[in-house]
């Protein structure tokens, strides 16, 4: 059962979760997430670039702008973080809701995860092959690398 934003309910006492920072040190931190350049996807270019594939960034013209586009091979990759594309995977520890301010954090991470499927959907209507790296899947970086090579080669 969701019981929202509180610690605890029972007796009639509901305590609320605080944030253990201020709303200044808040946001400070949240201005230090990138949408681009993340660890998790340079990790994966530096592995691609390895394996001998070329690819552009973000295509810009693209739904979605991939973090890498195959344009010859007519694919592209994503590399998300599990926590802002809510990955679904019941094994993923990154995929945790926040604690406090559920009412702002779940609306605003389902429609990520909305407008990623309507991304993906507009790219394979389109003809684009996708393969979505998910950040809790570079713990094993030989899984990673074998899947790059299955949907990278002919």
């Amino acid at each position: 059962m969701h019981r929202g934003p509180f610690a605890c309910r029972g007796a009639g006492v509901s305590i609320p979760l605080m944030d253990t920072l201020t709303k200044t040190e808040r946001s400070r931190r949240m201005a230090l997430v990138r949408g681009k350049d993340t660890g998790p996807e340079m990790i994966v270019r530096r592995l691609v670039h390895r394996l001998g594939f070329r690819y552009r960034l973000h295509g810009k013209k693209l739904p979605g702008r991939p973090d890498l586009v195959f344009a010859g091979r007519k694919k592209v990759i994503f590399v998300h973080g599990c926590f802002w594309h809510r990955h679904g995977d019941s094994e993923c520890k990154l995929a945790r809701l926040p604690k406090s301010r559920l009412d702002f954090w779940l609306p605003k991470l389902e429609a990520n995860k909305e407008r990623d499927n309507k991304n993906r959907r507009l790219l394979k209507a389109d003809g684009w092959g996708i393969l979505v790296i998910w950040e809790c899947e570079l713990a094993d970086l030989r899984k990673v690398e074998r899947a790059i090579i299955k949907f990278l080669r002919p």
